[in-house]
């Protein structure tokens, strides 16, 4: 069964590898550089740059509704064949949220708060962005659920990078 795998910056390589992924999704601060696995080619690749922030800040691109769009688009785009891999710097924030935002546009009938817990259990340190959370809830018409199940998970363990880690699509979470 297809899921999706997140990871830091400094290990996708080595995920790509572990987990067979042939599409990447990149979300970190415009102008960051990076190596894209060479399991990964350029047009399986989504690079959307914006700041892991929760509020607009002078000089920060904050997340919008546009850049949720584009990986919804591009989840969408993707075959299934193989492991997505969603990473961000740190693979705590903007990954997790957009992992988690993914799986349930791509698979409606999930539970928010089924799928909060295990991201939860698969990912301690996950605190997923609650700006993107906050925006894909409503553009996803869930009416508060997101937002609500995120809040319920509370914040990750410290951590100075999430560990990479499987987020299921299917509903037996």
């Amino acid at each position: 069964m297809p899921h999706l795998v997140v990871s830091p910056v400094s290990r996708i390589a080595e995920t790509a590898t572990r987990f067979g992924a042939r599409d990447m999704l990149t979300l970190m601060n415009v102008g960051s550089r990076f190596d894209r696995p060479v399991e990964i080619e350029e047009a399986r690749h989504l690079f959307i740059g914006f700041n892991d922030i929760n509020e607009p800040s002078e000089g920060m691109i904050h997340p919008s509704v546009d850049h949720i769009n584009q990986f919804i688009a591009f989840g969408r785009r993707w075959d299934r064949k193989a492991p997505l891999l969603i990473h961000c710097y740190a693979g705590v924030s903007r990954s997790t949220a957009s992992a988690y935002i993914t799986a349930l546009a791509l698979n409606p009938e999930l539970d928010e708060t089924r799928l909060a817990r295990t991201l939860r259990r698969n990912a301690p340190s996950a605190t997923p962005n609650a700006l993107l959370i906050a925006l894909a809830d409503d553009l996803l018409g869930r009416k508060g659920r997101m937002v609500d199940a995120i809040k319920a998970i509370g914040r990750g363990e410290d951590a100075f990078e999430g560990t990479p880690f499987i987020l299921p699509l299917t509903a037996d979470t």
